[in-house]
């Protein structure tokens, strides 16, 4: 698309315009837009601390960028944090570049260097089965935990894709495997699988239902689940079986990928259950497995030859 004359709008004129543009056109989530909305509204509260409420599209020069990076610094933000940042303004400057705007190229923005690696906690299969097996299954609530902690390990799916579970989606006919869709990051459809053990314990919570709620796991009052409730029941049972207090759900997700990869299933096999774009976003699992192979090696292998 051709660039337009410079326009006599405000950059942040078009902010609203962009948000739109990324749930509408882009199909990204809410919550990405919510994401977005907060990293930019930093940008326009840099702008104006600097007086520069007005400035248009193709004023924009690399060097205010930089002026920007510095302000993020000097938040005391780590370089993952402010990059988050700089990704929300490269896809601003992108859709500015898309409809046709004169303005600095996205690829002006460059991201900051990041020497720090992504720490991934996750369970060994004896935690997890001392985890799972904490809930009181004798109450309804224990029913619901016990549910809760097998569908997570056992599909691998992030807190909100749990959530966001309805019971018609669950079809029970016998205690077997069963595969569902579901909708992850971005609107994008994939297939998870839930485990034989997943369906008995879900079938024993389902049938002592008695309410006509769609979300398949409600709270005490019987409404939906929130990320906050969920947090909460995982966090429960990580104190009853003395597990590391940093597990939270999402740990069962990297323990599930971890296990998996640990049994020689192939990375982009992995990466399609998890529901990853990049396989770069996958790899970070296949240095903990390396190392806890090695661990495993040198435990049972590498012992000293008796002479």
């Amino acid at each position: 698309m051709e660039k337009n004359s410079p326009s006599q709008k405000p950059l942040l004129h078009f902010i609203d315009q962009f948000l739109e543009w990324i749930l509408v056109e882009k199909g990204l989530s809410k919550k990405t837009q919510e994401n977005y909305y907060h990293f930019l509204k930093v940008f326009e509260e840099f702008l104006l601390q600097k007086k520069l409420e007005n400035l248009s599209p193709n004023e924009v020069s690399p060097d205010l960028i930089y002026e920007y990076k510095v302000f993020l610094a000097k938040k005391s933000l780590k370089k993952t944090t402010q990059n988050y940042y700089l990704i929300a303004l490269r896809q601003f400057f992108l859709f500015l570049e898309e409809i046709g705007e004169s303005s600095l190229s996205p690829s002006k923005i460059k991201l900051l260097r990041q020497k720090e690696t992504r720490k991934i906690h996750f369970l060994t299969l004896e935690q997890i089965e001392k985890l799972l097996s904490q809930p009181d299954t004798s109450t309804f609530l224990g029913l619901r935990d016990r549910a809760i902690l097998e569908v997570l390990f056992s599909t691998g799916m992030r807190a909100g894709e749990l959530l966001n579970l309805t019971r018609d989606q669950i079809k029970i006919d016998k205690i077997q495997p069963i595969e569902i869709v579901i909708k992850g990051k971005g609107g994008k459809l994939r297939p998870v699988y839930l485990s034989e053990r997943s369906i008995f314990w879900l079938k024993k919570y389902l049938d002592e239902r008695k309410d006509n709620e769609k979300a398949l796991f409600l709270s005490k009052k019987k409404k939906p689940l929130s990320r906050r409730q969920l947090d909460e029941i995982v966090k429960k049972y990580v104190i009853k079986a003395g597990l590391p207090l940093e597990t939270r759900p999402h740990t069962l997700r990297h323990s599930f990928a971890t296990d998996l990869l640990m049994k020689g299933i192939d990375l982009r096999v992995v990466q399609e259950f998890l529901g990853h774009q990049n396989i770069s976003t996958t790899q970070v699992y296949t240095h903990l497995t390396s190392q806890k192979l090695k661990e495993i090696h040198q435990k049972f292998h590498g012992k000293k030859i008796r002479e």
